[in-house]
């Protein structure tokens, strides 16, 4: 063990781990797509470790983030496609490109200015990186691995971009109303299509993001805190329950309503 690492010794380490003749075993079964999900595994478990204050834990969740983009430029060099050294590259040339009021002599002084500089500078980027087989839209490049939530504000924020939108949120909760008639309609039906009901719960899903968009909160926290608020309260209603004798399954719908009530 040395005293202190260098991001070259964890280059030279997962060089190690990668070896074909003295490797481990594991390691080389590993391509691109099969580490994908232990990526997304660690980059909540940094999320994480932010919202629960733990610092510590951030420099652990960290450093497991930092080797999966270690290793996909380990795969990157091994097929000839990019090394670690062109991922740095590229980072530092979006910097730049991105921030021409820090790193240029273009003077922004307004945060407006600056998100306009910072959105016309990644049309640009999506222009020239464009499959010239396919028409251009302002919705290229949003990945599809998104969670549904952020992906939806993303796409409803690009629509934003070129001027489809509504012009105050009240139109955009107008239209959450008109999606709830239309899955109640659905859910009412004689016979259930369900095809049809999910994509109308779809479309009330989607409405919902917009009216959150619009009025500049982040759907994928307000959600993730809705569902810690409720976590909290029904453990807590959990506690009650045994407190009087007895399980929450037990309980009649009155007597958990009480519960509730008295939690919150």
């Amino acid at each position: 063990m040395k005293e202190k690492y260098t991001i070259n010794d964890l280059r030279k380490m997962v060089e190690q781990l990668r070896n074909p003749d003295t490797g481990c075993p594991w390691h080389l079964q590993q391509n691109f797509a099969s580490i994908t999900k232990l990526t997304l595994e660690e980059a909540y478990e940094v999320i994480d470790s932010i919202e629960n204050y733990d610092f510590k834990g951030l420099e652990g969740e960290l450093g497991d983030l930092l080797y999966h983009v270690l290793y996909y430029a380990k795969l990157g060099q091994e097929q000839a496609l990019f090394s670690f050294d062109d991922v740095i590259q590229q980072l530092a040339a979006k910097l730049i490109q991105r921030h021409p009021h820090i790193f240029g002599e273009i003077k922004l002084q307004s945060e407006s200015e600056i998100v306009a500089a910072w959105q016309k500078q990644k049309s640009k980027e999506r222009l020239v990186s464009h499959d010239k087989t396919t028409n251009l839209s302002a919705l290229d490049n949003i990945p599809h691995a998104l969670p549904a939530l952020v992906r939806a504000a993303k796409i409803q924020q690009r629509a934003a971009d070129v001027k489809f939108d509504f012009e105050h949120y009240k139109q955009a909760l107008s239209k959450v109303y008109e999606e709830v008639d239309e899955v109640v309609e659905e859910a009412d039906a004689a016979i259930i299509d369900t095809d049809k009901l999910e994509e109308e719960l779809g479309d009330l899903l989607f409405s919902v993001v917009n009216v959150t968009r619009h009025l500049k909160q982040d759907p994928e926290q307000a959600l993730r805190k809705a569902n810690e608020k409720f976590e909290k309260r029904f453990r807590q209603v959990e506690v009650l329950a045994l407190q009087n004798g007895k399980s929450l399954s037990d309980c009649s719908i009155s007597e958990m309503g009480s519960l509730w009530q008295k939690v919150k």
